[in-house]
């Protein structure tokens, strides 16, 4: 979508002034957005790559965005940036544990962290003025994943302005909304990953039962033996062999002319 900067101007001020969003650029951009997240990103990656896209094109004066994730042992990483320079003002963070990104990736931690002159801000005495020198001077982090506990992870979306002042409410309300629909498009996404997962486990799970059951048949037409005994043998033979019961049944279902097994002992 190419869109004036006047006319963004003009849409911007409607977003932070008087809500009525009903016909806007921007409740078009989001809606879009949602169809995408939900309809056609089919990985983690693909809808954190979209965000950050969007909070670039759509945040005034976002100079860099990025990505924290938060790993359930408390490691932080950048997994996508717009630019190198955002993973260096993100790892200055990371590694000093101080910081809007840290601070808003914790599960517990603020949904919102923003500081409109970093040179100065006695609340990161090592990333704001590290952050100054790169030439940054402003920065805003939204939470995502907002409650997240182990195995899932939480994480913040970090946008960077070189421009002292940056960021009003204008600009956090908008930064909040694309962390809600990441949120949103993320928890849909592990939920997705979570049922396909959990299907494939259960096709497993079915394809070796069955040729657990055509081994053990085998065994028992070829042996005389029963059913249990029949398992007694092929358990065994896995254990002796340190080869995994499934892959056993399967070679003997496979090359059951080629392919014997000793008698259990009792």
């Amino acid at each position: 979508m190419n869109i004036g900067e006047d006319e963004w101007a003009r849409e911007r001020a409607r977003f932070g002034l008087d809500g009525d969003r009903q016909a806007g650029l921007l409740t078009r951009q989001f809606a879009e957005l949602t169809r995408t997240l939900l309809d056609v990103t089919p990985t983690v990656g693909g809808v954190l790559r979209l965000v950050v896209g969007a909070a670039s094109a759509i945040v005034p004066d976002a100079d860099l965005v990025s990505v924290t994730l938060r790993e359930p042992d408390g490691r932080y990483h950048t997994p996508v940036e717009t630019d190198p320079v955002a993973v260096r003002l993100d790892q200055v963070q990371y590694d000093h544990g101080e910081g809007p990104c840290v601070e808003s990736a914790r599960p517990d931690g603020p949904a919102i962290g923003w500081s409109q002159d970093l040179a100065h801000d006695p609340r990161w005495p090592s990333f704001g003025p590290a952050a100054a020198a790169h030439g940054y001077h402003s920065v805003l982090a939204t939470a995502l994943l907002p409650d997240a506990r182990p195995p899932r992870r939480s994480g913040a979306l970090n946008i960077y302005s070189s421009k002292p002042g940056a960021f009003d409410t204008a600009a956090i309300d908008l930064a909040l909304l694309l962390a809600t629909h990441a949120s949103l498009a993320l928890a849909h996404t592990e939920a997705v990953l979570a049922a396909e997962l959990e299907s494939a486990n259960l096709r497993r799970a079915v394809d070796s039962r069955d040729v657990i059951g055509q081994a053990k048949g085998i065994l028992m037409q070829r042996r005389g033996i029963t059913a249990d005994e029949a398992f007694d043998v092929l358990r065994r033979a896995s254990q002796d062999l340190n080869v995994k019961l499934a892959d056993l049944a399967r070679t003997l279902a496979a090359r059951h002319t080629e392919v014997d097994l000793p008698v259990a002992e009792a």
